[in-house]
């Protein structure tokens, strides 16, 4: 008899249970005996607070406040600069082989498209010509001189149209990039006594080299005659925008980068070496194709060679710049 009960129990409970789990919503609040846990004596984020005088619950950190380990005091490290405000000459991070790998790392996934894979400026937006001013070559002597903090401040500041990667290189990959740059300079730039520790054939480099070198100048060659055309106005102001010329230079007298376009041709141009020149084709010739031998007063040097333009497109921008002038006639 009792095992009957325990049975007709079970048949009855059973469904009862199996009704319950349906998966439905539930339309009244649980059961919920511990409030203090949802009901808190707190402001919701954007919610009003009348106890302060703006009715902002939010509140801005106190003037001054630097979150934990966000002091940032070693300028060398976090600016590139020394308490003078000078570029530091030094990376202020042990250079080991992985911070070296690393540097590679980074510098192939940030820089190579514009500065290429050696460095060299040629990197591929540079070659399809999208119309940003084109990237230094790492290896001339004028970029070579620059010393470790100028790479820092320009990958984390930027400079000219390129722009800051603060936001998207951490500072020590910063100095890694740097690291890297010097290795790719000084692979290109290796002494004869430094080669001959190894046991390397000079001939074999010499003869290797040269090659490439003609390889090199038959290319230019090519693009040279691919450039070539006539001499138009018209052509040289495309020329300038394709190269993002008005970025540095003005053609309404404004200050920027670089001199004005207005009127500079036929002007009188004091260089900063106290010399005075005419601005006339030889000049603007010369400024174009390399910019570092004749640099104008209270400006920088910090153009970079347009060298690698066709003797036609040269000629249209320089028609380009006396157009803009009262004194091309």
């Amino acid at each position: 008899m009792k095992a009957s009960k325990y049975l007709l129990f079970a048949a009855i409970a059973l469904p009862l249970v199996l009704s319950s789990c349906r998966g439905e919503r539930f339309k009244h609040q649980p059961v919920h005996p511990n409030m203090n846990m949802d009901q808190q004596e707190r402001f919701e984020p954007q919610e009003e607070n009348n106890f302060f005088e703006d009715n902002r619950a939010m509140r801005k950190p106190v003037d001054g406040t630097i979150a934990r380990g966000k002091l940032k005091a070693d300028k060398a490290f976090y600016e590139g600069v020394n308490e003078d405000g000078d570029y530091i000459e030094n990376i202020p991070v042990d250079v080991t082989k992985s911070f070296l790998y690393r540097g590679k790392k980074q510098y192939e996934v940030f820089c190579t498209p514009c500065h290429g894979l050696k460095g060299d400026g040629n990197g591929i937006i540079m070659a399809n010509n999208y119309g940003y001013v084109p990237a230094p070559d790492f290896h001339t002597d004028f970029v070579r001189e620059r010393n470790e903090g100028y790479y820092y401040a320009a990958i984390a500041n930027g400079v000219r149209t390129m722009p800051s990667y603060a936001t998207q290189i951490e500072v020590k990959d910063r100095w890694a990039i740097v690291a890297y740059i010097r290795a790719l300079q000084y692979s290109q730039n290796v002494s004869k006594d430094e080669v001959e520790q190894y046991d390397v054939s000079l001939d074999s480099l010499n003869q290797a080299f040269a090659k490439k070198q003609e390889e090199e100048q038959a290319k230019k060659e090519a693009q040279k005659a691919k450039g070539g055309g006539e001499v138009s106005v018209e052509r040289g102001k495309t020329i300038a925008t394709n190269n993002a010329c008005n970025t540095c230079h003005s053609t309404d007298g404004s200050r920027l980068v670089g001199p004005t376009w207005k009127d500079l041709y036929g002007s009188e141009r004091t260089l900063d070496n106290g010399e005075t020149v005419v601005a006339d084709e030889e000049y603007l010739r010369t400024a174009i194709v390399d910019p570092t031998a004749q640099v104008a007063e209270g400006f920088a040097p910090s153009m970079v060679p347009y060298d690698h333009l066709s003797d036609s497109k040269i000629n249209s921008l320089i028609a380009y710049i006396k157009s803009l002038s009262k004194n091309a006639e």
